[in-house]
């Protein structure tokens, strides 16, 4: 069955030109980003823009810290609203191509660290993330399995170091037959959600593949989780 699908993507302002390296701990410090007041998922209000100081006005810089609060909370509401969603679910099992170290079980950048729901806060390299052996190897691969089969409309990738390596996703029918949902170019950046949108598929689903060319972004390429999201009927 061919499914035509509808990206959307929250696209950050904040843009690095490297890639996401590791570092002697599982974490590096990052800044939390802000949502993107283009391209957020249509559930999602834009943050709102605070009223502009004029040109060399005291008042910049309170115009400044308030807008960027504004924009915090509204990211943090985002966040809040895809973990609280009623159709939404989260993998229990998670195999991949690679990970880091040869990670199993429930190690550091183990598959299985793809499982659950979000736990890596800011944007870097983090074991609380799945991660593949090598950098820059090419062709990687992401194996969720979920909790409930659903008929599926959207799949929310969360994509936490080196964003926007992904380039196809496919979920699964009953008889194990693939069917891809989305390829293309992944425009997401910094810490957050490539989200994509399809019609209702026809068959009930439990498992999602998520494909990455780890090449096309330098550095590092994380995953901390993966949201499918359906219903019963």
């Amino acid at each position: 069955m061919k499914i035509h699908s509808k990206l959307i993507c929250c696209v950050l302002p904040l843009v690095f030109l490297g890639g996401c390296k590791k570092s002697g701990t599982e974490e590096t410090s990052a800044t939390k980003p802000a949502p993107s007041t283009n391209a957020a998922p249509a559930s999602t209000a834009p943050a709102a823009n605070a009223p502009a100081a004029a040109p060399g006005s005291a008042d910049t810089g309170a115009s400044a810290e308030t807008s960027a609060k504004m924009a915090a909370a509204d990211w943090a509401l985002k966040q809040d609203e895809i973990k609280r969603d009623a159709n939404g679910q989260w993998a229990i099992q998670a195999t991949a191509s690679s990970t880091y170290n040869d990670a199993q079980g429930t190690a550091s950048y183990s598959a299985n660290q793809a499982t659950g729901t979000p736990n890596v806060d800011k944007y870097g390299d983090d074991g609380a993330a799945w991660a593949p052996k090598t950098e820059d190897g090419g062709i990687e691969w992401l194996d969720l399995k979920y909790p409930k089969p659903v008929h599926a409309t959207e799949i929310r990738v969360r994509e936490s170091c080196g964003s926007g390596a992904v380039i196809k996703v496919e979920v699964f029918d009953e008889q194990g037959g693939a069917h891809a949902v989305w390829q293309g170019n992944d425009p997401t950046l910094e810490l957050n959600y490539l989200m994509l949108k399809f019609p209702k598929t026809t068959f009930k689903t439990d498992r999602v593949k998520i494909t990455l060319a780890t090449n096309v972004v330098p550095g590092w390429n994380e995953i901390d989780t993966v949201q499918l999201v359906g219903t019963d009927q």
